[in-house]
């Protein structure tokens, strides 16, 4: 690595500033984001000291810039030392050894005089992995206390600030092996600098003499009635002053509500205040407006404004948003665990969520994310690690009423991964590991808790902690939230203190057929809450393939896509491309692969919450693992990288839908499945049967007077009549004047798919025997007829595509995408009412969609129409 970044010659580089505080009478509270105008380099071309480097004496000339939060490595990157690094294998190409001494994280900030008599303080809410923190000459910190990823420190500069120019300067250490460090465990490769750097961001905080610290809003619902709520206030008030200090707290929620407590402090004290409707009737709400997840309800939320006032000068003053919400865990008869929001069974439904690799994304991209989300009619992101540089990914999962389930990652439980010594209860044992996991613990859940869309704290993954550690996780969460259902691990694991965890980790998370789900009672199958499971590799579509493997390596499969393969027993497609041999026929080319894989993607994901569902509530909960991908990959992703879709996504769409109906593969019976709290009258399942040259075999239409949260129809049709192997089945939900509510086609086959159950291990059941699907590689090709219509409205553009089938053979897997006429690239994030459909003879469906007017980058949008027997570029 060469170390020549641009040469900074300005003063304005030389000493960035924010804009001075504004002065007035009195106290300014102040809460700044320190977030730009930052510069970095290793202490191995910058061997002064803390001391100079932290002062306007130390010239800087060979910087790089950068913004906060970022990591070493994000920085390379965005300043073009490392180029292209996810494009084949180019990442393993990029060498640790420039990050073996620690990096260098300077900038600089005014204040004005009133300065002078306040409190300044500077937070870091996350620095991967240790520091020494430096202000104006002076160690503030050290990297024996300032250590720690999920740690959040808030130093006291007040000492150290002046008025004019400031100069923070951080040399950041990455971490070693055996500490509590942010990892991808096997889902993906490690960073070079190991995303050593300042990842969350840091805040300047001026106040008066007393400051308002964590505030809390706990919140109880009646929930037989909803129609009466229970609000606790509370907040640690700190007096930073040498003499005693009277005042008022102060609390506002929305425009109705204002009460206050008369709050006396002794010099330097801390004190937790609480403001509980035993004592402040105006927390008792009637008919409040609950927080719901979006499927059941609308995701209220109401604004609490707090303030501490001395001789009527704020000191300081706090801003947050809750949700009144009940959230409650109980156990099945099988001893799983199961929810309720408000009173009301939920489903789970979700993803397990990852950041980018380099801990780079930005708030479009966890925008389109949870967009995403509520696209596919999922409920719940699972985070296995805090994920988040900021708190943004949490506010959009309460605004769009999306539930979290957060935890530690299981990198900090096996040896591989963490570095160090691990035993059943994982790698934390000793006790500077305990005190940084517990402070870490603590860090999180006082930084979250406020978030309604929060349901459950994890203390463990895959391993659970051991008895001691465990103890005093529990003593946390009294103390600091007794509101919310927790869990020791995400596996089903007993403790000696707390029991049964109540969830499953069985798998699978590679290849499994679509009766999987149905037929497996002992494993992975929909049964219980499983914390994270998967039909395996999620292959992506071929553009996105075109901008992770080289040009001459997309086909046949090799070493450039293996490198973008998962990692350990997951570094290869090994289930997954026999299943495609072996049920729909072996590839003859890339082309024919990505049909067939995004053949499988539908299928596989579209089965697995189908049969959760169809499972409610003796299955209480799924999480697709995963959810997302850190960087350009093949394996478990219903997006992708750069936000395409693959067909899993519109899978998950399908199968998730309000009212819903599906094919069960274990009864060969059809279920409908009510996923909202509305009722439904007057409702007629509409089933055919149709045969590989569609002629039909069997129809029925049954009609539903009422839909109770499921229903399951029998059907009198058998398969032994058929003589082809493969057939078809459509099924159809309507409403009041046959206005379609939910519709569905399967490819089916007369021979099943055999589960070799002795031969399962922790991520597979192989099979023994498959179904043949093979026929489907026969349909005669279709030349569809279109209707295109692209227009903006605001800041979005909206598509509508009515097709039409003219022919007499089916029209199989049809996908729409818009693209970019420039560059013909694929506009991402995309947002499909369908996709992946089938049309018979004779039928037209429309699909619509939109994206945002700045996916398109100034170009003009185009669409593409394509399919299984659909040639591209209709």
């Amino acid at each position: 690595m060469k170390l020549f970044p641009r040469i900074l010659t300005s003063a304005a580089l030389l000493f960035p500033v924010i804009p001075a505080m504004a002065q007035q009478s009195g106290w300014k509270d102040r809460d700044e984001l320190l977030q730009d105008h930052w510069y970095i380099q290793s202490s191995a071309v910058v061997t002064d000291s803390g001391s100079l480097i932290s002062t306007g004496k130390f010239h800087p000339s060979h910087w790089y810039p950068t913004t906060i939060p970022h990591t070493v490595l994000a920085t390379l990157v965005d300043d073009s030392i490392y180029r292209n690094i996810f494009f084949s294998n180019n990442l393993e190409k990029i060498s640790d050894t420039p990050f073996d001494h620690p990096w260098w994280y300077r900038t600089s900030f005014q204040l004005g005089p009133e300065v002078r008599g306040r409190q300044v303080r500077l937070r870091f809410n996350g620095i991967n992995y240790r520091a020494d923190v430096w202000l104006n000459g002076h160690l503030v910190a050290g990297a024996d206390s300032v250590a720690g990823s999920f740690r959040m420190f808030t130093l006291d500069v007040t000492p150290d600030v002046k008025p004019g120019t400031n100069v923070l300067a951080v040399e950041v250490t990455r971490p070693a092996g055996g500490e509590l460090a942010i990892g991808f465990v096997d889902w993906n490769p490690e960073p070079a600098d190991k995303d050593m750097g300042i990842w969350r961001d840091v805040h300047l905080l001026v106040t008066g003499p007393v400051s308002i610290e964590n505030p809390f809003v706990e919140t109880q619902v009646d929930s037989a009635t909803l129609a009466k709520a229970w609000l606790t206030l509370s907040a640690t008030l700190q007096n930073h002053a040498g003499e005693a200090v009277r005042g008022d707290l102060v609390a506002t929620i929305g425009t109705t509500i204002m009460i206050s407590k008369p709050v006396t402090l002794g010099a330097g004290e801390s004190q937790r205040v609480v403001l509980d409707p035993a004592n402040y009737p105006k927390l008792v709400l009637d008919h409040p407006k609950l927080w719901w997840t979006y499927e059941m309800g609308r995701p209220n939320l109401y604004p609490l404004h707090l303030e501490f006032r001395v001789h009527q000068e704020v000191s300081d003053q706090k801003q947050i948003r809750f949700g009144i919400r009940t959230i409650t865990s109980y156990r099945t008869p099988a001893g799983f665990r199961a929810y309720r929001l408000n009173g009301k069974d939920i489903l789970i439904k979700g993803g397990g969520w990852t950041d980018p690799m380099l801990l780079n994304a930005s708030s479009a991209y966890e925008d389109a994310g949870i967009d995403y989300a509520v696209q596919m009619h999922l409920n719940a992101i699972r985070m296995e690690g805090f994920w988040g540089h900021d708190q943004h990914i949490f506010d959009l999962c309460d605004e769009k009423g999306i539930l979290v389930m957060a935890g530690f990652s299981c990198q900090w439980e096996w040896p591989e991964h963490m570095g160090g010594h691990a035993d059943r209860y994982g790698g934390i044992e000793t006790p500077v590991q305990m005190h940084t996991a517990t402070c870490s613990f603590r860090d999180q859940i006082d930084w979250l808790r406020n978030h309604p869309s929060v349901f459950l704290w994890l203390y463990g993954s895959d391993k659970w902690p051991r008895p001691t550690l465990e103890s005093q996780y529990l003593d946390i969460l009294s103390a600091d939230d007794p509101t919310r259902p927790y869990a020791q691990s995400a596996a089903e694991h007993t403790s000696v203190i707390t029991g049964t965890s109540g969830m499953k980790m069985r798998g699978p998370y590679d290849y499994v057929p679509p009766d999987y789900w149905y037929i497996d009672h002992k494993n992975g199958g929909a049964f219980g809450f499983n914390t994270e499971t998967s039909p395996g590799p999620e292959v992506p579509v071929k553009e996105s393939l075109e901008r992770m493997i080289p040009a001459d390596s997309l086909w046949p499969i090799s070493q450039p896509w293996l490198f973008h393969a998962a990692r350990g027993q997951f570094h290869n497609l090994k289930y997954y491309n026999l299943a495609m041999d072996h049920r729909l026929g072996a590839p003859t080319g890339l082309d024919d692969y990505l049909r067939k894989a995004q053949y499988l993607n539908y299928e596989g994901m579209r089965a697995m919450y189908e049969a959760f569902e169809a499972n409610r509530f003796n299955a209480t909960g799924i999480i697709q693992w995963m959810y997302n991908a850190s960087w350009p990959k093949l394996w478990w992703q219903l997006y992708d990288y750069y936000l395409v879709p693959t067909a899993a996504f519109y899978a998950a769409r399908k199968a998730c839908e309000p009212v819903h109906i599906a094919y069960n593969y274990a009864t060969h019976g059809v279920v409908v499945d009510n996923n909202t709290l509305a009722d439904y009258r007057g409702l007629e399942a509409h089933i055919r049967v149709l045969d590989i040259d569609l002629n039909p075999l069997d129809t029925a239409n049954l009609p539903l007077d009422e839909l109770r949260p499921q229903e399951t129809l029998s059907l009198p049709f058998s398969d032994s009549a058929i003589r082809a192997t493969t057939y078809f089945m459509e099924l159809s939900l309507t409403g009041e004047k046959g206005k379609e509510i939910s519709h569905n086609f399967y490819a089916l086959s007369t021979v099943p798919d055999e589960l070799d159950s002795t031969r399962t291990t922790w991520f597979v059941t192989p099979e023994k025997g498959y179904a043949d699907l093979t026929a489907l590689q026969g349909l005669p090709a279709v030349q569809l007829e279109a209707d295109k219509h692209i227009e903006r409205r605001g800041d979005r553009v909206y598509a509508t595509v009515t097709l039409r089938n003219p022919t007499n053979h089916l029209a199989f897997m049809v996908c729409v995408d818009m693209l970019r006429q420039g560059d013909h690239q694929l506009i991402t994030p995309i947002f499909w009412d369908d996709n992946y459909i089938s049309l018979l003879p004779g039928e037209q469906r429309t699909i619509t969609g939109y994206c945002g007017e700045a996916a398109l980058k100034g170009q003009t949008p185009g669409l593409r129409i394509s399919g299984w027997n659909v040639p591209d570029g209709q």
